[in-house]
């Protein structure tokens, strides 16, 4: 009888809706077309997840390669410069098919990169092409991290003209900004990008040709449900150039959301109504501080049940606890957002590799200040405790750690403080909180939605601090 349950519920969970992860890079359009994506999904009957604002298109390529994602929006031009820049004589859905990978039909738009300059700027200076740029090396450029690093961004783009001017690695939406406050000369933009309009920037002619074509292009896992490629396909041509440039200007300069406009294009152009609504100010508030609180609490567990024993180590063990000491402080010296990305290979993005991260971020503080609360125990006391027979166990458990526990609990709170703030790193790698509308507001220039973020934060920081206190308070007590 037990067997034909469990068969039934198997059966069950396996005529349940199919199951679709959709993928974006930390883009408004990418952002946009994962929620196209995703809503068509959704009307189709299958339930799918968005993981928005993944990072840049290497993290979001492993994860579709490591099936964390199984769709994702990507552009022909970077598939050809960035994922396979060593194979230019072979088809592109040959190169994708041996990884398991299916190409779409073209979206309907090209969204190439550029360098642009502010109109004014470009007409004193009489740079036109960029070509030009080679007799204006004064002109500080504010380029993407991710253009600086890619083989067909910055470096090519540099011996190609042979330009020697400086340059920043500046967000994308950070650098219009400096752009605006002639911090630097020029950006890299995408050709699709309602900002050239707005900032009524000159988009500085690529007269060498060096910039590939960037036909939209949506990736798919080849073990995707046939519905779900069913689905997809409908999209083949279905968003011009013009219309990507308008969904872009809703969402970046009338800051309405990825959703709406993903929704009346489909109302449109496929007519498929998607059903749901955006989520209010509270209930966003209360996912993310959900999402922020498992980040938390479950590295910092995981943290005190190594910590403690490390800490104990090292102060009964001096030479081991030199060891111990140092190896949990070179961690703490590694910058928490490098260490979120080194955990990305081993543990894919969302929020494993996030608790992975705060979990070894945290290890420092309840080591060094557990060692130091036992090693600080005046010798009367241990002496006193063996007088009475305790065992070692004994000793450190009815005596040593209940008076260090004042300088273990200080260690315990320092490092929850430091995860509060830590975990909103996670939100570049999917793992939410936070961190989610921090970006989303530095991507669209929303001071409103930064708040959202950051306000929360701050408020959890300081609570954390308040509670950490109180329990010191009364449950500590005073063996002064």
């Amino acid at each position: 009888m037990k067997r034909v349950a469990i068969a039934f519920l198997l059966l069950l969970s396996a005529c349940g809706p199919p199951h679709v992860t959709v993928g974006s890079k930390s883009f408004t359009e990418s952002v946009l077309l994962g929620e196209v994506a995703t809503q068509v999904l959704r009307a189709a009957g299958i339930q799918a997840e968005h993981r928005r604002e993944l990072g840049g298109t290497r993290i979001v390529w492993d994860a579709l390669l490591g099936g964390r994602v199984q769709v994702y929006a990507e552009y022909t031009g970077t598939l050809r410069a960035e994922i396979f820049p060593n194979e230019p004589d072979r088809e592109l859905g040959e190169l994708l098919a041996e990884r398991g990978i299916v190409m779409s039909a073209p979206l309907g738009f090209a969204d190439s990169y550029a360098v642009g300059m502010r109109e004014e700027v470009a007409q004193r200076l009489g740079i036109r092409t960029l070509s030009d740029l080679r007799s204006h090396p004064e002109v500080i450029l504010g380029l993407s991290h991710e253009f600086i690093e890619r083989a067909d961004g910055w470096r090519g783009l540099k011996r190609r003209y042979g330009l020697r001017n400086e340059v920043k690695g500046l967000d994308h939406d950070v650098a219009y900004r400096a752009l605006d406050t002639n911090e630097i000369g020029a950006v890299d933009l995408y050709s699709t990008d309602a900002e050239i309009a707005h900032r009524h920037l000159r988009v500085l002619v690529d007269d060498e040709h060096y910039f590939p074509a960037y036909q939209a292009v949506l990736l798919m896992r080849r073990d995707l449900l046939p519905a779900a490629r069913t689905a997809l396909d409908r999209l083949a041509d279905a968003i011009s150039d013009e219309r990507m440039i308008a969904m872009n200007a809703r969402v970046t300069l009338e800051h309405e959301s990825e959703r709406a406009v993903a929704a009346e294009l489909l109302a449109d152009r496929l007519a498929v109504r998607p059903t749901g609504r955006d989520p209010t100010l509270i209930e966003r508030i209360a996912r993310r501080t959900w999402e922020h609180l498992y980040l938390v609490i479950v590295s910092l567990l995981a943290a005190i049940v190594v910590a403690l024993p490390l800490g104990v180590l090292a102060a009964k063990r001096r030479r081991i606890g030199h060891v111990v000491l140092g190896a949990v402080g070179i961690l703490q010296t590694v910058p928490s957002l490098a260490l979120i990305v080194l955990m990305i290979p081993l543990l894919g993005i969302g929020r494993l590799p996030a608790l992975a991260a705060m979990f070894l971020y945290s290890l420092l503080p309840i080591v060094r200040n557990t060692a130091t609360g036992l090693l600080d125990l005046a010798p009367s006391l241990r002496e006193s405790a063996e007088a009475l027979g305790l065992s070692p166990w004994a000793r450190l458990r009815l005596v040593e750690l209940p008076i260090a526990a004042r300088s273990i609990l200080a260690g315990i709170k320092t490092s929850a403080v430091l995860n509060v703030g830590t975990a909103t790193l996670g939100a570049l790698i999917g793992a939410g909180g936070y961190g989610q509308p921090i970006l989303a507001g530095i991507r669209l220039d929303d001071s409103g939605k930064i708040l959202e973020g950051a306000i929360p934060a701050a408020l959890l920081a300081l609570f954390v601090q308040w509670l950490f206190e109180l329990v010191e308070r009364f449950v500590v007590r005073d063996r002064g």
